[in-house]
């Protein structure tokens, strides 16, 4: 059987690590101690302090943030 393609922000998650050398794992993290800054604010900062493109940063944020809280 087939795997279905990733979707969403979770399918850029290679090329984010592949381009950044570092896991997902790290980016999250960056992103979950800034909470509860705003989704712009912590793209902003993705961006800014780590060299990190819109779209990039974009779906590390949209991924957290759509992350079960608990």
């Amino acid at each position: 059987m087939a795997t279905e393609p990733t979707k969403g922000p979770a399918s850029y998650f290679p090329s984010i690590e592949k381009t950044y050398g570092k896991p997902i794992a790290h980016w999250q993290e960056l992103v979950r101690q800034r909470l509860p800054a705003r989704h712009m604010e912590l793209v902003a900062m993705l961006k800014t302090e780590h060299g990190m493109g819109h779209g990039h940063a974009n779906a590390i944020v949209a991924h957290v943030l759509a992350a079960p809280k608990g």
